[in-house]
């Protein structure tokens, strides 16, 4: 078999091939025996009918067509490997020439990975903003603890917000009953907006016993966003006792004995995660920084494919959450056609962004071992919600396995990447990712340079 490589863009190849016959014997003998276990000739046992005779019944055509339609994906693949094309997605194949007992051609294009350049990415400067704490957030995370510990406490008042009431729902459309949007006994913060729009607004100002009707819209079963008439009956009021944050309170809701102690725990846990994030910033930072150095021209195809599976994503969790394309886009204050420019920006970057860092792993021939593609497909189960087991049942059926592999290795590129440049805060800092461990804290710079001991070969 001979073939040749023809470049028609930067992101797409020609391959051409020349298939002597000999080389389809197998294909050819694999057509016979198939479509000998597929007819009957009298006289003649049913797999077990010799070519000649298939050839007067059925015709060479039809062998011969099915010989080369299996021969071809073989074919192809070796054309391939022989030329090593870093070929992505699905060739377009063209029979060009066939003679029968003589040879076969046929070409295949195809979408490639482009070459890359990297520059000297030694030393890349990036910035991210300064790690800053308000005191606002130190006292939401003060309250919150204190909510935990607080107490409820029955009022003979008109409930008002933030109160906690208890109250009885019964949804009505022109006057019939919604028997699947009735409720009795749901226990609701006011304020908290976590039941139906217009809610709060009912509720406030009624006492334990009254009722209001209000006009809104569910937010599930067969009426879904349908505008129905809602019946609110107030059962309960309680009000929340927030116990004060003092030395004693520490000691209750934590291991510090001063209230001081605590809130610089608290502090010190927001910092912590303030670190993480930022680092989170880094990795963009240097990743966007890269991509504005290198140039990566975009295949077509892989593009399409990528803008229709981001689309797909988001009208699954628009239609999880019950919000339609129309909202989506007021809420983000885009335009239809802001939108879409900004995905296919967004698509087009993920894609050089890829492009990237698997010539990065290739360069410092990273890998993966078990435990780390253990520890991504454990984190990839929680966030499916489901066991490790299952997600990874369902990632060897899926043929998943190898696009797992490759985030990971993606990942380690970007963090060697992240390691060897300066990345600065705005205030011109130097920021320490290379110890930042998984919890926002620093390991011990001497600990984490110290070489790692190679297991024992048995």
């Amino acid at each position: 078999m001979k073939s040749t490589v023809e470049s028609l863009s930067p992101t797409k190849v020609k391959l051409i091939v020349e298939v002597p016959f000999e080389e389809l014997k197998p294909s050819l003998d694999a057509a016979y025996q198939s479509i000998a276990s597929q007819i009957q000739v009298p006289g003649f046992r049913k797999g077990k009918i010799p070519p000649q005779v298939i050839d007067q019944r059925v015709g060479r055509g039809p062998v011969l067509e099915e010989a080369i339609n299996d021969a071809l994906p073989k074919l192809y693949s070796q054309a391939v490997q022989d030329n090593q094309v870093k070929a992505i997605g699905r060739p377009e194949v063209d029979v060009t020439e066939f003679n029968d007992k003589e040879s076969l051609q046929f070409s295949a294009e195809v979408e490639v990975r482009p070459e890359i350049t990297l520059p000297d990415l030694e030393g890349l400067e990036a910035e991210v903003e300064d790690i800053a704490i308000a005191d606002s957030e130190v006292e939401e995370q003060i309250e919150a603890l204190r909510q935990r510990f607080g107490s409820l406490n029955p009022v003979e008042r008109a409930v008002a917000d933030k109160d906690y009431i208890t109250i009885d729902l019964s949804a009505s459309k022109d006057g019939e009953k919604v028997e699947e949007a009735q409720a009795t006994g749901l226990s609701y913060q006011v304020g908290s907006g976590q039941l139906l729009d217009g809610l709060d607004e009912a509720v406030t100002g009624l006492s334990a016993g009254e009722s209001k009707t209000f006009v809104t819209q569910l937010v599930g079963g067969s009426l879904k966003g349908d505008d129905v008439d809602v019946e609110v009956t107030v059962t309960a009021v309680k009000e929340q006792e927030l116990p004060a944050f003092d030395d004693e309170f520490a000691q209750t809701a934590s291991e510090f004995d001063t209230a001081d102690e605590l809130k610089a725990d608290v502090q010190a846990r927001l910092e912590r995660g303030k670190r993480l994030e930022q680092a989170g910033e880094a990795r963009d930072a240097v990743l966007e920084k890269i991509l504005t150095l290198v140039d990566v021209p975009v295949p077509e195809g892989l593009l399409t494919d990528e803008l229709a599976a981001r689309k797909e994503n988001l009208e699954q969790q628009l239609g999880y959450s019950g919000m339609s394309f129309e909202q989506f886009l007021e809420g983000e204050e885009q335009t239809q056609d802001e939108f879409d420019e900004d995905l296919k920006k967004r698509s087009e970057d993920a894609i050089k962004a890829q492009f990237v860092l698997d010539l990065v792993a290739e360069q410092q021939e990273l890998s993966v071992n078990d435990q780390e593609l253990t520890e991504h497909i454990v984190r990839h189960a929680q966030r499916s919600g489901v066991s490790p087991d299952q997600f990874a049942q369902h990632a060897v059926e899926n043929n998943l396995v190898p696009s797992l592999v490759s985030e990971v290795v993606r990942g380690k590129a970007l963090a060697h990447l992240v390691e060897h440049a300066k990345v600065k805060d705005a205030s011109g800092n130097v920021v320490e990712l290379k110890t930042l461990q998984p919890d926002g804290t620093y390991a011990d710079p001497e600990a984490a340079e110290a070489p790692v001991e190679e297991p024992a070969q048995a």
